[in-house]
This record gives structure tokens, sequence and C-alpha cells, in this order.
């Protein structure tokens, strides 16, 4: 996993780094790769045409470095403060934002580039909020240059967009104890592996899910779950037949309409995790059935969509007996909650877990997942492919089936939306429906092996 800082955090590692490194020689070595960056992207030196527009402060001095440098190797430079640049920059192969950091306060209206011409941003684009990524204005970059570890505002809200490639320069920052991580794929290699003497029941997972007319939700659940590793998935969906239940590997048990809590607890003593609440419905009894699970579950818990709901507006602690994981959207937050996130989803995710005690995955284009003490993961694998009905429910068996297998809930949450994500993007480009991802997961978890 790739360290993330938030701007408080990237503060004090730079304030460390002064304590004995020279802050002259740290502005050296951030500008060094600013213009070797530059370089790459033009192709080369000599000749090419390159504007840089330089802050006051310590980004601007990055900025100034990176200008000599690269008048070195024979590209004319034309150094510009960003206080009085002009609106449309002029002609030229490159233009290097370094206006203002992550320390910027207020707006800032960026000069026009030339048309077509590419955009190196020096640590964050300048005008994006470094913590959030939210930018009423800011620059477009083609490419940023960030230096020691990525910083949170690169990853979420309009960040993405806005800043490109981005490469993470190591300029010798100490980043000590890191509370925030991006997941990436070699990360799926922590998931345990089956041992030789396996059995079904080592990664057995109890689905609670569906209700008449919402069968599909279970079928999802419970077929996702076995892709991703469960050995023994036992399906019940309240109200519906077992042989209403199209998922054949699946042991499908009768579960009561109303009351059902009781007929599960029964037989979770026999599995490893359990995934309440997709497509369970809104019906009277529905609430206390919840409730009375969460209370007394042995097992860590998955509660997702309809288990969500039934939480109702949380004043405190969820009442769980076992390790929890919520898995809102933004709707599901707001319900949980009294309001959106709002644009500072990671304070939003810690604030729930920590409320809640349990590990809170807040969907969107990045996840955020969070645990109640504020470590928190990072997922940008997703994309907009999986904005179709269903992919949730997907999920939610994915994540309980790490559980199953033994993965700590943040990780479990964290990695099974990273395998989602990916796993959308083995998929149709139009047309990827919920159905196709389970079989796509399973075909991103073996890619380990």
């Amino acid at each position: 996993m790739r360290p993330v800082l938030s701007v408080a955090e990237m503060a004090a590692v730079d304030a460390a780094a002064t304590a004995h490194t020279p802050l002259e020689q740290l502005i050296a070595r951030a500008g060094a790769a600013v213009a070797q960056r530059a370089l790459a992207l033009l192709g080369g030196g000599y000749g090419r045409r390159v504007v840089v527009v330089a802050g006051k402060g310590h980004n601007g001095d990055d900025g100034r470095v990176a200008a000599h440098l690269l008048e070195r190797r024979g590209v004319r430079v034309r150094l510009l403060d960003a206080a009085s640049a002009p609106q449309s920059l002029p002609a030229c192969d490159l233009v290097i934002d370094a206006a203002y950091g992550t320390g910027l306060r207020g707006g800032y209206r960026p000069p026009r580039p030339p048309a077509g011409t590419g955009v190196l941003a020096v640590d964050v684009p300048s005008g994006l909020d470094a913590d959030t990524g939210a930018a009423e204005e800011s620059v477009l970059a083609s490419a940023t240059v960030t230096f020691g570890a990525l910083k949170a505002g690169l990853l979420l809200g309009e960040g993405p967009a806005r800043s490109g490639e981005v490469e993470v320069a190591p300029i010798g920052l100490d980043l000590g104890r890191v509370t925030m991580q991006l997941v990436e794929d070699g990360d799926l290699a922590l998931l345990p592996p089956r041992p030789r003497e396996a059995h079904k029941w080592q990664r057995a997972l109890y689905v609670v899910a569906g209700s008449p007319g919402m069968h599909g939700a279970a079928e999802l659940a419970a077929r996702a779950a076995l892709r991703a590793g469960a050995g023994m998935v036992r399906l019940g969906s309240p109200g519906n037949a077992p042989d209403a239940l199209g998922v054949t590997e699946a042991v499908a048990r009768p579960l009561p309409a109303d009351g059902f809590a009781e007929a599960v607890l029964e037989e979770l003593g026999r599995c490893q995790a359990l995934v309440l609440g997709p497509g369970l419905g809104a019906a009277s009894g529905v609430a206390a059935a919840v409730a009375r699970l969460l209370a007394s579950s042995p097992v860590p818990v998955v509660l997702d969509a309809d288990g969500l709901n039934a939480l109702g507006r949380l004043a405190g602690a969820v009442d769980a007996a076992a390790p929890l994981v919520l898995t809102p959207h933004d709707g599901e937050f707001a319900r949980l909650v009294g309001a959106p996130p709002g644009p500072d989803r990671v304070a939003a995710a810690r604030a729930l877990a920590a409320r809640a005690g349990a590990v809170v995955l807040l969907k969107g284009s990045t996840t955020v997942v969070a645990d109640p003490v504020g470590e928190v993961r990072l997922v940008n694998a997703g994309s907009a492919r999986l904005a179709t009905a269903g992919t949730g429910d997907v999920l939610s068996g994915v994540i309980g089936a790490l559980l199953a297998r033994g993965v700590d809930p943040l990780d479990a949450a964290a990695l099974g939306a990273h395998a989602h994500g990916r796993a959308a993007s083995l998929g149709h480009a139009e047309g990827l429906v919920a159905g196709d991802l389970p079989a796509l997961v399973s075909r991103v978890l073996s890619q380990r092996h």
C-alpha cells in the first residue's frame, strides 16, 4: 500500500525534515525532480520553451530551481510571478505550475495555458484542496510531481481529473507513521492462501439477503462470495422459497419473512462471517431482526443496503457483538448520520467509524475505508462501469468471503473493494452488469497465483 498524507501530516513531515536537513537541500531535490519530469515530457531540452508560474512560497522555490536547471539544459525559460502573471500565458511547449502548493488558503484563478500545451503541476495543481480534492477553480494539469508521498486531494474529488499522471518523487523525507494508504494491485498478495488440508467449513459464510420479489440481491451476494473464496455459502432469503434462489453451489436455507433472526443464529456458529442486508426490504420485522443478529452474531458481519437502513439514524455505537463492516453509499450515509458526507470524505468516514464503532466503507469514485481508530484505506480501482444495479450486492459478498477467509475487517473491506473495482475494469466497457462481476472477481484474485 502506498502512503497518503493530509496537509497537516505533510506539514509535520516537512517540519521534522528541516530539523536535520537544510531546507535549501530539500528544495534543490524537489526542483531537480520537477526539471527531470519536465524534460521527459518535452522529449529533450535544447530549443524547447517553458513558462514557469512561481509563487512566493516554497512551491515557487521548487519551480525556480527547476527553471534554472532547465536553462542549463538549453531550455528557453520564461519565469512569471504568480501574483502578476497574465491570464493568458505566452506560447510555449510546457507550463510548469509552481504557483501554490498544499498550503493554499483562499481562491486562485489560474492563468490559461496556450491551447494544446501540457501543464506540469508541482506537488498539487494550484487551487486544488490537497485534503479533499475540491476545486472551484484550479490548474488543469496533464502531469503532477508530488513529493514524499501522495496527497489525499490527488485521489479524491476533482483531484484525479485535474492532476493528470502523478509521480511521487522521493526527496529524503521521513514519513513516520502513516494513517492513510492507497490500496494497489500487489496488496492482494496479503490475502491468505487456502491451506493444503483445507475443507469447506473453514471459510463458511452465511448470507441473509433478499425478500419476495428481490431474490436477485441474494443470488448476487452469494455468487460473489463463492467466487471470492468462500468454501461454503449458506443462503437465507426471508420469505423466499429455497428453490427460488438460483445459486447451485450455495446451500439455500428456508427463513420466515418475519422473525428470521433466531433461525439464522441457530446455524451461524458453523460459519466464519455473515453478510446481512442486500434486498431485505423494509417490512416491519426487518429492523428488529437486524438488531438481534448484530447483537448476537458470534462472527464478523458485513451490513449493507436495507440492513443499513434498518439501523436508522445513529446516535452512538452500534450494538454489535462481533466486528462490523458498514458499506454505505452517500444516501445511506445521510440516513445514518443525518447529513451527506460533504467534500471531506475521509473525515466523514472516520467520524462515522468512530461513532458506530465499526469499519466504514464509504462508496465513491475513490472509496474511503476507515476504522474506529482513524486508520484509512483509499481505493481508486473502481470506475463508472460499477454504476449499475446490483454491484453493491456483489461487493458485500466479496467482503464477506474475505472475512470468512480470516482477513481483518479493515483490510477485508479495502481489498474487497479493490478486487471489485479491478474486476469491473476487465469487463465490458459498455453494458457491464452486476452478474458479470463474480467471475471477473475470481480472475482478479487468481492473478496472484
